[in-house]
């Protein structure tokens, strides 16, 4: 509707080079989607693929090359480097400033039968090139710009906290989580352009450090509700942050300090918990709900979502094992909003 994508047809077109534009990538992509994009694709004899828009946008673009240039259905390939074949070519250009979804090997992708976000995890889907433009992300709703914000404090969180990390990823996670802190806000007020900075270096840092129980979680939320993935990571967060803080107090530390806070003469359970408080806080401020209630989830589903959730790729790199139970519990938490904290 905003004629972007006719902007960017037109440009190809007076370049020589035949178009078609392909709308149907809804928000969390379903394999409906996919089907109907690979049947475009071949229709109209395509040959590559430039994905405009959000995560949404390039999930499905990553699907659908996958598709056409491998065969089969995108149900073959969830799991890790199941792909035999180059994807078809893919240029991304990025109008949100959160899932880093244009620079990373990341394909989630929503099994309508299941109820159940795919994860796809594949070098070969990564986007040959990416463009981030904030002047194409400043027309983002304030409440859009809150969620994909949330999304990409929390790649930077997980991947700073994963099995996998190294000093390569921290050192873009911990840049990520402070540019985001200090930035989000003022995106939400007005558009502010360095949380497309923040959001990039966030993605670089979980495509080679994975991620968690956060986005294991929240995937499940999405399969079962359709519901925005920002928001739902940025409900669970906390909860799974402060679940994880025994495997490695020093990491969410170094969060808190990342964050803003001031933890000089804290111990370091005092500054690790102020870290986690100030996650909340900044959810808070940029308008994010606080509860699954409010999301309308269903706390009879907890059970299925939960053991679907130890099945997801992402909970491989968790810092912390999980039982059903304890992902159960902390579903039940993040419903209630059962959180106590005098200094919020």
């Amino acid at each position: 509707k905003s004629g972007m994508a006719d902007d960017v047809k037109k440009i190809l077109e007076d370049e020589g080079l035949p178009t078609y534009i392909f709308g149907g990538a809804e928000p969390n992509p379903t394999d409906k989607n996919v089907v109907a994009g690979v049947k475009a694709f071949k229709e109209q004899g395509c040959d590559s693929i430039i994905s405009l828009g959000g995560g949404s946008s390039h999930d499905c673009a990553k699907a659908i090359g996958l598709i056409a240039a491998n065969g089969g259905e995108i149900y073959d390939y969830e799991g890790i480097d199941i792909s035999k074949n180059k994807m078809v070519p893919l240029m991304s250009i990025n109008t949100t400033a959160g899932t880093a979804s244009e620079i990373t090997r990341f394909c989630i992708i929503t099994d309508t039968r299941r109820k159940v976000k795919m994860a796809i995890l594949d070098w070969r889907v990564t986007p040959q090139i990416a463009i981030n433009d904030p002047v194409l992300m400043k027309g983002m709703p304030p409440r859009l710009t809150a969620a994909t914000g949330m999304d990409a404090l929390t790649h930077a969180i997980e991947a700073y906290v994963s099995s996998a990390a190294n000093p390569l990823t921290d050192a873009a996670a911990l840049q990520a989580i402070n540019m985001i802190q200090k930035y989000l806000p003022k995106a939400v007020a007005n558009g502010d352009y360095k949380m497309a900075y923040g959001q990039y270096l966030a993605g670089i840092a979980f495509n080679n450090a994975s991620l968690g129980y956060v986005h294991a979680m929240a995937h499940q939320l999405g399969g079962f509700y359709n519901l925005p993935h920002g928001v739902c990571n940025a409900i669970l967060l906390p909860y799974v942050c402060e679940f994880n803080l025994i495997s490695n107090l020093n990491r969410f530390r170094d969060i808190a300090r990342a964050m803003g806070e001031v933890i000089d003469g804290l111990s370091t359970n005092e500054a690790a918990d102020k870290g986690i408080n100030a996650i909340r806080r900044l959810s808070r401020e940029v308008g994010i709900p606080q509860t699954l209630k409010e999301l309308g989830v269903q706390p009879e589903d907890f059970e299925l979502m939960a053991g679907n959730a130890l099945k997801d790729a992402c909970a491989l790199t968790s810092p912390r094992k999980y039982t059903k139970d304890e992902v159960v519990e902390l579903y039940r938490r993040a419903y209630e909003g059962d959180w106590v904290d005098s200094t919020l």
